[in-house]
């Protein structure tokens, strides 16, 4: 399934108000671009920035956002690793809407790290079925209220090793049916479900930029049960293993590695199994194209940031490939389902080392765009 993902940023914005501004409109506007665009004054301060941003999919029809970034180094330490921010609000056409919240937070001298997301959206879910070869026609689109929140509380016990508890809560509930082919069964927890995992997680992050990592390495292992005595609807266990290296090649160029995998243990309502595609890994493929109890899935990417002859653009190539499987249906090299592109780099916070970027991803189904700020891992 593609999306087309149109990026309006303040610059295009402000080409297009600056005849029908004031000239101290204009200049207002003139100042703001320009410290987001150029964060020379103060390297120690924190970076705000929001901008627009404008969609379009068959499922959602137009989609009208707004993205916020918060950067910030504690205590205005450049020693201490960059702590971020994110949100994301969006509204479609269709009268969908959503609230996405991401963090990585560091304290003082980096002891705890607080490393979470939570959504709620009111969102369609284009499902395909469960399983490795579900048709590449949707069986139905599903919609209803989905709340998501994924906390993880670290702490430092030598250095660059944490460990400290996980919890994942996810909600569905006024769940609908719409656009149903009559082979559609409606899956396990089809009717919506209250979800809540409590674990334990060891990282293991020397890297100093989590939007730009440019050398190190990132590791979680990560285990969560889900159980009816802290409110879970199902009885499950899920084991998540998340290994990312990053390995400098010359004076700017990056080659990037990442190997995840995601098992589980008992028998999940379909919106808690291991799902494939996204913006992050298997970028080309519809989030939950694929989807089952396990997911084993691997990336490489070279990061030219940025060109030789250029100070602020650059660009990178990549290629993936996953697999999602069961107990049944064991892991299959030969079911491996690549997925390969190419993306443009814009360097946005030159003294942060912070780019946008916009990725085109090719799959046997298809293509789809992506914009971001920060690297897709």
């Amino acid at each position: 399934m593609k999306k087309y993902t149109l990026f309006i940023f303040f610059i295009s914005s402000f080409f297009l108000v600056k005849s029908q501004e004031s000239p101290v409109q204009r200049s207002r506007f003139s100042k703001y671009i320009d410290k987001i665009i150029n964060d020379t004054n103060d390297l120690s301060a924190p970076k705000f920035m929001n901008y627009p941003t404008l969609a379009f999919s068959p499922e959602t029809n137009w989609e009208i956002g707004l993205s916020s970034l918060f950067i910030y180094s504690a205590k205005k330490n450049l020693k201490n690793r960059l702590s971020e921010i994110k949100a994301f609000t969006f509204y479609t056409l269709e009268k969908q809407y959503g609230i996405w919240l991401d963090h990585a937070l560091y304290t003082d001298k980096n002891k705890w790290f607080l490393l979470g997301r939570a959504r709620y959206q009111s969102f369609p879910l284009l499902f395909y079925g469960i399983g490795s070869e579900t048709s590449s026609d949707y069986l139905a689109v599903i919609d209803g209220k989905f709340s998501y929140f994924k906390e993880r509380v670290l702490r430092e016990i030598v250095p660059n090793l944490y460990t400290g508890l996980e919890l994942d809560i996810q909600i569905l509930n006024k769940v609908s049916y719409n656009n149903i082919k009559n082979s559609f069964n409606k899956p396990f927890g089809g009717n919506g479900s209250a979800n809540v995992g409590l674990g334990w997680g060891v990282v293991f992050n020397n890297i100093h930029n989590i939007l730009n990592p440019r050398k190190g390495i990132f590791s979680e292992w990560a285990f969560l049960n889900y159980s009816s005595n802290i409110g879970s609807d199902y009885q499950l266990t899920t084991l998540l293993s998340d290994n990312r290296f990053y390995i400098p090649v010359k004076s700017n160029n990056v080659l990037a590695f990442q190997i995840l995998g995601q098992f589980t243990n008992g028998n999940p309502p379909f919106n808690l199994l291991s799902l494939m595609g996204g913006e992050s890994l298997m970028r080309g493929y519809y989030l939950g194209r694929f989807r089952d109890k396990h997911l084993l899935a691997s990336q490489i990417e070279y990061r030219l940031l940025p060109f030789s002859f250029s100070k602020r653009w650059g660009a990178s190539i990549f290629f993936a490939a996953g697999e999602v499987f069961n107990s049944d249906q064991k892991f299959k090299f030969n079911k491996l389902l690549p997925t390969a592109g190419a993306g443009l780099r814009f360097l946005l916070f030159p003294e942060k080392d912070i780019y946008s970027r916009i990725d085109y991803a090719i799959t046997g189904e298809g293509s789809g765009i992506y914009f971001f700020i920060g690297e897709a891992f």
